[in-house]
This record gives C-alpha cells, structure tokens and sequence, in this order.
C-alpha cells in the first residue's frame, strides 16, 4: 500500500504488536516513516516482526507483560532511551476466552480483566509522562485504544471479555475529559469479530461447547454484521492511521466502531 502520510517525527508504542490487529497496525504505520517500539510477550515474533517492516523509521522491541506495571515501566523507559519522546501510545494487546457465566472462574475473570483492562492501564500510566511532553495544541499526543464491539454491547459467553472492554471504552471517555488539557487526545477502536487468532478460537470454542460445524460458527460470529463478513486487521489500521494525523486532533473521546454497521441496530 503507498501512502504520502509521514510520520517520521512520531514515535508510536504499539502493545501486542506480533500478529493480528497489532501486527498490521504497525506494518501501515512503518509505511509512514513512524518510529516503532513494538510490545509483546513473544520476543521472537517481535524481532522477527521488527525485520520485515517498510520504512526509514527506527524499530525497537521490547517483551513485556503489560498485566505488570513494573515490567511495562521499565520496558517504556528503555523505549524512550532508545527512541525517544512518545508521541502515540497504541493499547493493542487483548485476550478473548468465552465461557458461560456459570463456567467463569474466578481466575478467568481476573485474566481477561488484567490483559485487557488492567493492561490498557498500567500502558497509560507509565506513558503518561512521557505523552505530556509531546503534545501540543495544533497536534496533541494520542492514545489509542483499541476495544471492541463488545465495549459497546452485550455478547453471550463472553461476559468477562465484554466488561473488560466496556472498562476500555469507559477509561477512553474518562480520560479524554481529563487529559485535553495536556494536549493529549483519547480514543477508542472498536473493531467487530475480526479475522484473527482472538476470531479463530472463537470458533474453534464454539465447536468443542456446541454440536456446531466450523462455518455454522463462523455465520454465528458474523450475523450481527450487516455486511456478513469478519473486519479485516488492515481496516483497524487504517483507523489508526487517521487517528494518528494532525487533522484528527479534533477527534477525543470517542469509541468509534469499525463493524460494518453492526452497532447501528
């Protein structure tokens, strides 16, 4: 894909970054000319990730469990060693197991709510210092968080998943309020069921629990979406993009969903 977007002068963090949402979000914004630090738990994938992208900007890899304030601390300060000033924070990294309620373990809430609640937090946390010295009137530092559709509604079996996502889209709003006046806008992408490893065990969990074939699943996954299809990774990240420009700078508080009209009914 060939874009005249430059953001040679950014650097942008983005969590979960090997595969998936995350890997095609940081392989637009490499085309960019941005400057990279990629997060994940998988240093392999991350270096090899790190290696294959486009551009001139600078790539950096740090494995870190963002469920660990400490880890991720540490892991943002040797980023801005490296690279410097964070301009962009892209809260990426997730996790989706479904489960009926009277099957969700205590340790299954608490997982889905530290890797996707939790996380997105202790990320925003230890950049904040970083993000409020960037940021400027006519082009303010951003976070980005990206949710899902099920921060914006109800879905069945996956109830520790939605209200971890509902808290994303919650904290987006929250903080948008708060920190406009450091220049810092915050957003929310909210992503139907998309062809990821996330959709893909979705299926393959409705199968083991049901005496659902595959494509029965996956027309299950789907039948919200108007335009009968799963998102594509590089659609998110053509949002992303947009939220990274200075035009969006207008663009705060708000959890945009990209669903093919899902959400509208």
């Amino acid at each position: 894909m060939t874009i005249s977007i430059d953001l040679s002068h950014q650097h942008i963090v983005i969590t979960g970054a090997a595969r998936g949402i995350g890997a095609a979000i940081a392989q637009l914004l490499a085309t960019a000319d941005a400057n990279l630090t990629l997060v994940g738990r998988n240093k392999e994938a991350l270096h090899a990730m790190a290696s294959d992208l486009p551009g001139h900007g600078r790539k950096f890899v740090q494995s870190v469990d963002i469920a660990d304030l400490q880890q991720v601390k540490r892991g943002f300060s040797e980023a801005i060693q490296a690279i410097g000033p964070i301009h962009v924070l892209v809260n990426n990294a997730g996790q989706a197991k479904s489960s009926s309620i009277d099957q969700t373990s205590p340790d299954l809430w608490n997982q889905m709510l530290a890797v996707n609640l939790t996380g997105t937090f202790n990320c925003i946390h230890a950049a904040i210092p970083s993000l409020r010295t960037t940021g400027s009137a006519l082009n303010p530092s951003r976070i980005i968080n990206i949710a899902s559709t099920s921060g914006l509604q109800g879905y069945t079996h996956v109830s520790a998943y939605t209200a971890a996502k509902h808290g994303v889209v919650g904290l987006t709003r929250s903080l948008a309020l708060e920190l406009a006046k450091n220049h810092i806008t915050v957003n929310a992408v909210c992503p139907g069921y998309t062809e990821t490893a996330i959709a893909a065990q979705a299926i393959e969990d409705i199968v083991r629990n049901t005496d659902k074939t595959a494509q029965q699943a996956f027309s299950l996954l789907t039948r919200r979406n108007p335009q009968q299809r799963m998102i594509r990774p590089e659609e998110v990240a053509s949002c992303v993009l947009w939220l990274c420009q200075t035009e969006s700078r207008s663009i705060n508080g708000q959890a945009i969903a990209v669903d093919g009209g899902e959400s509208a009914g």
